[in-house]
């Protein structure tokens, strides 16, 4: 299969911009295999071509630098549902109206959001302190590092720049670290996220300070709404492996205080090939016992930050292939190649109430292999079915991509909700459906998901379903970076410097990280801080 521009659904048959916001052209995705593509050299990050091919069906990619020598790695272990992911596509965002960095040609040395980025926030990430009460081998933010803590108000002037992005102001927001419930203000900083309007607060958090049913209680009272609990697995020595301590009793105490406390959990296990892979199963049968405080598994292999040997690095690769297959294989619920899709494919729907409403809404179009999941309607009796197998997922897409160009004419507007409401029917199969589960129910249930009044107010208690998520997030490394992936991230830091940067710029690659929490160990240095 050539390497190619974007098929999918092409820019010019559905009307795509090509242009962000600041008049950057967006060139279209490269797609098929073999293909070239942009990538960095692991040693000197200078920007070089990248081969991504295809060997015994895993994608791999080849990469050389004239000074640095030969890099291979893997890609994803099934070039099947690589290419299949592609084909969720539904076109490119345009970025923002207000990038912090303007004039920018390259990427991804000249960052902070530039006028080249084309995604929206989906998730913004704040960073209150680099302190931990843990030190974990995996840890790719290297906590307790770095004296990096910022006071309250540089905190609030993180998030106020989240809110000041347009023309889709963030709303959603984790706060990060370190260990970010160790921060002294970190109710204050949460009930601060509340009174500027963000409708989704999360944490990112070991657990360890929520065992406490007190604590748990004040951040849910605060506004705190989920907890993104690193949970590796459901073997207490498996967590001992990569957290250092048996902390087991600690995560399970957290369920219990975050259950009184009204608080949701995601379990979010970093999986490495060969320690904790297996773990994926008994971790979705652990949240379906306890699916009033479960929402979902987030999973997050492996990033190779630093130097690592190539053997080392391939024996340890845990691609979201992987990920795709163990659910199956060691649940029983999912298929492959029938029940998972890209994050980026709900942009139809996004279009859609764009249109319908005459403003931006946050467009997720992030690259089709940066997330990846299902989502599971669970019964009483603890039956899960993916979605897929009871709506026609593709196409529904299809049929709302098509009808959000049509609203762009104004006469149309007033058609579009009745007409989307119609083609939801049209492709939802009762008799495939879980027990209990109708048309309406499923409607408010995915109402749930922008409105948590549907999900979480006691008036709405019965008029949703039980659902359960499960989705991978492959952060790029220095080894599997993709140029590509970093223009159309959706998940960025608003760190103290004013400036906004992608994850995997943040994190990987140029690793901005340094230069901001150096910069804040310089001043706390001059000041005796």
């Amino acid at each position: 299969m050539p390497s190619q521009p974007a098929t999918a659904k092409d820019s010019e048959n559905c009307g795509e911009e090509r242009h962000t916001y600041s008049g950057t052209y967006t060139p279209p995705l490269t797609t098929g295999l073999p293909r070239t593509i942009e990538s960095i050299c692991p040693e000197c990050l200078k920007v070089i071509p990248a081969h991504e091919h295809v060997e015994d069906n895993r994608v791999m990619v080849k990469k050389e630098c004239a000074e640095h020598g030969v890099f291979n790695d893997v890609v994803f272990s099934d070039a099947r549902l690589f290419l299949q992911m592609e084909q969720w596509h539904y076109g490119d965002g345009r970025g923002f109206e207000n990038p912090h960095v303007n004039g920018a040609t390259k990427c991804p040395s000249s960052c902070g959001i530039c006028n080249m980025h084309t995604t929206h926030t989906s998730l913004a990430n704040v960073d209150i302190t680099g302190r931990c009460n843990l030190s974990c081998s995996v840890c790719f933010a290297d906590s307790n590092s770095s004296p990096y803590q910022p006071d309250f108000e540089e905190v609030l002037a993180m998030l106020k720049n989240l809110r000041d992005r347009r023309p889709a102001p963030g709303d959603a927001v984790q706060f990060m670290g370190g260990e970010p419930s160790i921060h002294p203000r970190f109710l204050e900083i949460v009930k601060a996220a509340k009174e500027m309007g963000f409708k989704h607060i999360q944490t990112a958090t070991n657990g360890i300070k929520f065992a406490d049913p007190g604590f748990a209680a004040a951040a849910g009272e605060a506004g705190l709404q989920y907890l993104y609990l690193q949970m590796d697995g459901v073997d207490g020595e498996v967590i001992k492996k990569i957290r250092g301590r048996d902390l087991l009793d600690v995560k399970l105490r957290v369920i219990e205080s975050c259950r009184r406390a009204g608080i949701r959990i995601i379990f979010v296990p970093t999986v490495i090939k060969g320690v904790n892979d297996q773990q994926l199963g008994p971790l979705i049968r652990l949240a379906f016992e306890n699916l009033d405080v479960l929402t979902g598994l987030s999973v997050q292999p492996i990033v190779f930050a630093g130097r690592f040997a190539e053997e080392e690095r391939m024996s340890k690769r845990f691609t979201l292939a992987d990920m795709i297959h163990e659910v199956g294989k060691q649940t029983g619920l999912t298929n492959a190649y029938e029940d998972w899709i890209p994050l980026s494919a709900i942009t139809p729907f996004v279009k859609l109430g764009s249109a319908i409403t005459g403003n931006v809404l946050t467009n997720h179009t992030c690259h089709h292999h940066c997330v990846m999941g299902t989502l599971m309607f669970v019964d009483q009796d603890k039956n899960a079915v993916p979605a897929p197998r009871f709506l026609n997922l593709r196409g529904l897409l299809n049929d709302i991509d098509e009808l959000s160009r049509k609203t762009r004419k104004r006469w149309f507007k007033t058609f579009s909700g009745v007409s989307a409401l119609s083609l939801a029917r049209k492709h939802f199969d009762g008799a495939k459906a879980p027990a209990g589960l109708s048309f309406q129910k499923f409607l408010k249930t995915l109402d749930g998901y922008s409105d948590k009044k549907y999900s979480w107010s006691p008036e709405h208690k019965g008029h949703t379903y039980k659902t359960f998520f499960v989705l991978g997030m492959h952060f790029m490394d220095n080894y599997n970076y993709n140029v590509e992936r970093v223009r159309r991230c959706a998940v960025h830091y608003s760190a103290p410097n004013g400036l906004l940067y992608p994850f995997c710029t943040y994190n990987a690659g140029h690793t901005f990280r340094n230069k901001v929490e150096g910069a804040y160990a310089e001043r706390a240095r001059k000041t005796g801080e």
